[in-house]
């Protein structure tokens, strides 16, 4: 008590600032150790009447498990920090689609049909929003299917239409945020997954046809692969599931994310078939002004979605603000070199690309590997997209329009593999609990294991999904339309209307 009393016998002098930093940030943990005892009395009184609450031990405990994110004693409550952070990143995910993937994909197109894009977007966030809140959070983060069949594949059933979805926090996925805010956090991830497909069958196919297959999608690769990989009791959770038949890990969507939207996309554009005069008429981007700034927008986004995925404001979520930054820096200046290289010039469109494939790579390494490694990947990240855009798509032949597969695809691979040689127990500590005799050794092969399941599911899912749509409403429009552009004939609405100069 006696450093308080400094306050009011010290003379203000530049010698005295650090004790009153001192003294500030006493006072600080004390208000924070009333603030924990008071919100623990609360829970307490609520659930046991006439408790007396916690002893000051307890307090400081709680304190201590809520500045570290570790499991706390007798409470449950969301820890405002962590709390507010992960609210910011589930608007910072949702920015990415919306407006930032919408922007970059909108740019790359062209003219006649960048509302057709913005339309896709925009209908791909409400529908997966609609299932994520009736059924999909529950099959994805659900427990209650664990001892049945489905169990390593889907969650369950607990959580259908939200129900006992609240404030208080779901303590198999955090300690310190609210499971309602949880939910919506994952849900931004559930909304951009599909919505990366469209790059690859751009200008060509019915919006009704892809509300369809996107809905269709969701339930045969998006929510039981999200459970594998991120769910309590799922098949690849290596990380925090004991009983994992793959010992794989993915930080914030490798595999969940990228692969499965991007090798869904390539076979998608192959069974679509090409745009009318792919080949012959000129299909350059018609903005790349706005594709620029679509790709600055997901640059920022993405910072939620990588560092984020930490799910605490902690020092894993600071690695992995970090070594994002790092890839994606180099990967967009890497894919500059080689344009300038191998054509002479270095492209906006070639940097745009490079920035997106290192955001790709880096994400399912981002919280388990240091700042070092995080640059070579971003080599590897400028580098390997780079000859599948540029070369792989012309050598095969295939119609990617955005380039969806040669990014995102080509990129979620390179980075879910990567990560198993990379990962290490000093930079996330979660790697020990089990999976400390694999990292450093044979993780690499879990990984592989874990991308062969990803592209096994996203081909077939893809292959049955697209018969059926096209059997019960039709793929692509009719080839007057697509002549025309899908803006004005599906929506009715142009992008561009240029008034009179009267």
């Amino acid at each position: 008590m006696a450093r308080f009393l400094l306050f009011e016998t010290m003379e203000f002098n530049p010698l005295s600032v650090p004790i009153m930093k001192s003294c500030c940030k006493n006072l600080w943990i004390i208000l924070c150790l009333f603030v924990m005892g008071f919100g623990a009395n609360v829970a307490s009184a609520q659930t046991e009447g006439t408790s007396s609450g916690p002893s000051m031990e307890e307090r400081v405990a709680n304190l201590e498990a809520y500045l570290n994110n570790t499991a706390p004693t007798g409470i449950n409550v969301p820890g405002p920090g962590h709390n507010g952070w992960i609210m910011t990143s589930a608007l910072l995910v949702l920015f990415m689609t919306l407006p930032g993937l919408a922007l970059f994909y909108g740019g790359l197109v062209r003219r006649k049909n960048v509302l057709s894009v913005l339309a896709q977007c925009l209908g791909i966030a409400c529908v997966v929003t609609l299932l994520w809140w009736a059924v999909g959070y529950s099959l994805v983060f659900g427990t209650s299917f664990k001892d049945s069949v489905f169990g390593p594949f889907l969650g369950g059933s607990e959580y259908f239409f939200f129900n006992g979805v609240d404030g208080a926090p779901n303590t198999n996925y955090a300690y310190w945020v609210s499971h309602n805010v949880w939910a919506m956090f994952q849900l931004m991830f559930a909304i951009i997954t599909p919505a990366l497909m469209i790059g690859a069958i751009a200008e060509r196919m019915k919006f009704a046809a892809i509300m369809a297959f996107v809905v269709g999608w969701m339930f045969l690769v998006y929510f039981p692969l999200a459970h594998m990989v991120w769910g309590a009791t799922g098949y690849m959770n290596g990380v925090w599931n004991a009983d994992a038949g793959i010992k794989a890990i993915d930080f914030a969507g490798g595999t969940v994310v990228h692969m499965s939207s991007g090798w869904s996309a390539l076979l998608l554009c192959l069974l679509l078939g090409k745009r009318k005069g792919f080949g012959r008429v000129k299909m350059a981007p018609h903005s790349l002004v706005l594709c620029m700034v679509g790709t600055g927008m997901l640059w920022v986004g993405w910072y939620g979605f990588n560092a984020g995925s930490a799910v605490a404001a902690d020092m894993i979520s600071s690695n992995a603000f970090t070594t994002t930054t790092l890839c994606t820096a180099i990967a967009g200046f890497t894919w500059g070199i080689l344009e300038w290289v191998t054509r002479g010039k270095a492209s906006v469109l070639g940097i745009c690309s490079g920035i997106v494939a290192g955001l790709v790579v880096v994400t399912p390494a981002c919280g388990f590997v240091s700042a070092s490694a995080s640059v070579f990947l971003g080599v590897v990240a400028g580098a390997l997209p780079f000859f599948a855009c540029t070369k792989l798509k012309s050598w095969i032949g295939y119609d990617d329009a955005l380039d969806t597969f040669g990014v995102h695809g080509v990129g979620g691979t390179t980075g879910a593999f990567l990560t198993g040689i990379f990962a290490c127990t000093s930079i996330n500590g979660n790697l020990a609990l089990n999976l400390k005799d694999v990292v450093g050794h044979t993780l690499w092969i879990e990984q592989l294991k874990a991308m062969a399941f990803t592209i096994v599911l996203s081909l077939i899912a893809t292959v049955i999904l697209t018969y059926l749509v096209k059997a019960i409403i039709g793929l692509r429009p009719s080839e007057e339309v697509e002549n025309q552009g899908l803006d004005i004939n599906e929506h009715g609405e142009e992008g561009y209307i240029y008034a009179d100069s009267k």
